[in-house]
């Protein structure tokens, strides 16, 4: 199960966000079934009664929303420190296991290898201990010391799509390549999920205004 001393992707336990969204969304459908239904009923009363209701809705889910996103701070990983991402009935745990680099004329070319691990300590009593797990999708992108950020080029080992069983991991490398030289101290990994609905979920890491967790990378030393 999710504890408060692990880095994650949300600062909001990740059942009550998708409940919250997924409610938000059907009660939308259900007020605009209803409008439709008032309107050709002619009950006015009735229809600015429902949007009254609505309007103090949608305020309450904005500030919450907004309030986890102000309340959360930015973090940045040392090496071997892990950023958990939630799977609703259990965690997966990604960490940097190697970063090499190389420059090449007026370009600087990064190979990052990240380790997913599927926390097996982390799964609900009510999902089987043996059921495999096939993760959402993953974003990754550099970000330097100007917020720039530049996007994976390239990627070998397995896929972040791969499904895993509890306690199971793998390794994936992420090329990068970077116009000129670059200050490696200063470069940071942003490991993100790609769902767009992330974007209206209640402490998700996506969502609008909040903080993100980084992983540094700490290049000194290490070549192609």
């Amino acid at each position: 199960m999710w504890n408060a001393g692990m880095y994650s992707n949300m600062n909001f336990p990740a059942p009550a966000s998708v409940l919250g969204m997924l409610a938000a969304a059907g009660g939308l459908f259900l007020v605009a079934v209803a409008m439709v239904v008032l309107l050709a009923m002619h009950k006015k009363n009735a229809l600015l009664t429902l949007l009254r209701l609505t309007g103090a809705g949608a305020f309450v889910y904005a500030a919450l929303l907004l309030g986890f996103s102000l309340a959360s701070h930015k973090t940045v990983l040392a090496r071997g420190q892990e950023k958990y991402f939630c799977e609703i009935d259990c965690h997966l745990a990604y960490s940097i296991a190697d970063v090499r680099s190389s420059e090449v004329g007026d370009k600087t070319h990064l190979a990052i290898t990240v380790r997913t691990w599927f926390d097996q300590s982390t799964i609900s009593p009510q999902r089987p201990r043996d059921l495999p797990l096939i993760p959402n999708g993953r974003w990754a992108r550099l970000v330097d010391a100007d917020g720039r950020e530049y996007g994976a080029t390239g990627s070998s080992g397995t896929p972040f799509s791969a499904a895993l069983k509890p306690g199971e991991s793998y390794l994936t490398t992420l090329a990068f390549e970077l116009p000129g030289r670059v200050d490696a101290m200063k470069l940071r990994l942003l490991l993100t999920s790609q769902g767009w609905e992330e974007r209206v979920m209640i402490g998700d890491e996506n969502s609008c205004l909040h903080a993100k967790t980084y992983f540094a990378l700490n290049l000194t030393g290490q070549r192609l």
